[in-house]
């Protein structure tokens, strides 16, 4: 999700690599879960999202889509986001005392906070957004260990990959007026709906839907 803000206003003014330390540190967030409410609809959940968090649920879309998530037109197009409960604007994921259920599936999204991407050349480093986390005294923990993320590198290019992808989707998309609704049903049917063989790593399969989407925009 694209933000239209100065990052000067929101950043201390640094960017970071993988291997840098940042304060990000906060007790692992003992008795506090502020940042798992009221975030309407901003944890947009990308492919590799879907991936890590239908295996360890054992759920199809249509499950997930029924108790966890929801659709949202994100950019002009629409995308799967993490679904809050109407109790409190809270997060699914979260139990009684306020703690994630799905920690080590969860989104990357919930793994970059406080963290935030700053895309330039095909390419993004990591930003500290001063004014989302309201914990004090944060200490300096290495990004690396913060979003913990096995196979990095690859995991980087997907990201990339799947930034620039959904701009140029967009941009198709918002050429095409009532015809967009296809790309956006393409796009949710190939990365999303059909599921995913969890035997096989992902970014393979990332690629080949990628490639599958690509051919069907072709034919609209």
């Amino acid at each position: 999700m694209k933000r239209n803000v100065d990052i000067n206003d929101i950043s201390d003014g640094r960017f970071y690599g993988i291997n840098d330390m940042a304060k990000l540190g906060c007790m692992d967030c003992a008795g506090c879960s502020a940042c798992c409410h009221g975030m309407g609809a901003t944890i947009v959940i990308d492919p590799y999202d879907f991936y890590r968090m239908s295996g360890r649920l054992k759920m199809n879309f249509e499950q997930m889509l029924a108790k966890h998530l929801e659709l949202n037109v994100v950019d002009g197009v629409v995308l799967p986001n993490l679904r809050l409960s109407a109790e409190d604007e809270g997060c699914t994921f979260l139990n009684a005392e306020g703690r994630c259920t799905i920690h080590d599936a969860r989104p990357g999204i919930c793994r970059l906070f406080p963290l935030g991407r700053y895309y330039e050349n095909h390419d993004y480093k990591y930003f500290l957004q001063v004014n989302e986390c309201h914990k004090d005294n944060r200490t300096k923990v290495k990004i690396s260990k913060w979003i913990d993320t096995p196979n990095y590198d690859k995991y980087r290019q997907f990201v990339i990959d799947w930034h620039y992808f959904l701009n140029d989707v967009e941009e198709k998309a918002n050429s095409l007026g009532e015809q967009a609704k296809k790309y956006s049903l393409i796009l949710l049917e190939t990365f999303y709906m059909r599921a995913y063989d969890m035997e096989r790593e992902f970014y393979e399969q990332y690629m080949e839907r990628k490639k599958l989407c690509e051919m069907l925009f072709a034919k609209i």
